[in-house]
């Protein structure tokens, strides 16, 4: 019996409107549902996933191709459901007892976007024979390091690296503990972010 959001699945393109009305519900503009749309028009998206409950895409986030350095990949925009956000979903399952033993052992499985950044830091963590080929050899994010931090994600890895964006909310994850030098050029799509 799965606990919580459903395992993670590649977006299709039966699941466009889906994801674009996530992402409207999941943000103050539509600037990340452009984003989105952009990407694929210009065909810099990687890799699209979404997670569901219910019959409903809960999570959503996206891997698009750096321009350099070469094999990088950006992770974003990555959205959660407004209604299903930090645990809410837990809260509203009739199954579960708020306040008591279970809602503090299931809570957490309920977070889509702890549960997408736990399964793709498992990737990075795996064999590199079971991976060889099949993921970005870099992941870029920009955010909060103290939410992305907790996934595998490392602010201090990043910090020889030039960047339009700034360096204090830029974090990668890869393999190893190197820190990389490079100059990270985004795709178009990105504004300011381009070289």
């Amino acid at each position: 019996m799965v606990v919580g959001p459903d395992t993670l699945n590649e977006v299709k393109e039966e699941h466009f409107d889906e994801v674009e009305a996530v992402l409207l519900t999941a943000f103050p503009t539509d600037a990340e549902a452009r984003l989105v749309r952009q990407l694929r028009a210009d065909g810099d998206m990687l890799f699209e996933f979404r997670k569901s409950w219910d019959g409903k895409i809960g999570g959503y986030y996206a891997l698009s191709r750096m321009q350099a350095p070469e094999g990088w990949a950006c992770l974003a925009p990555m959205a959660v459901r407004p209604e299903w956000q930090g645990g809410k979903l837990a809260e509203n399952n009739p199954n579960m007892e708020v306040g008591g033993t279970e809602d503090q052992l299931y809570r957490g499985p309920w977070r889509f976007g702890t549960r997408m950044l736990q399964e793709l830091a498992q990737c990075y963590e795996m064999p590199t024979e079971a991976i060889d080929g099949k993921l970005p050899e870099t992941i870029v994010v920009l955010g909060k390091p103290s939410f992305y931090g907790r996934y595998g994600f490392s602010l201090q890895r990043a910090q020889k690296l030039s960047s339009p964006y700034p360096l204090e909310y830029t974090l990668i994850l890869r393999r190893g503990d190197d820190v990389p030098v490079a100059e990270l050029i985004y795709p178009q799509a990105f504004p300011g972010g381009s070289g």
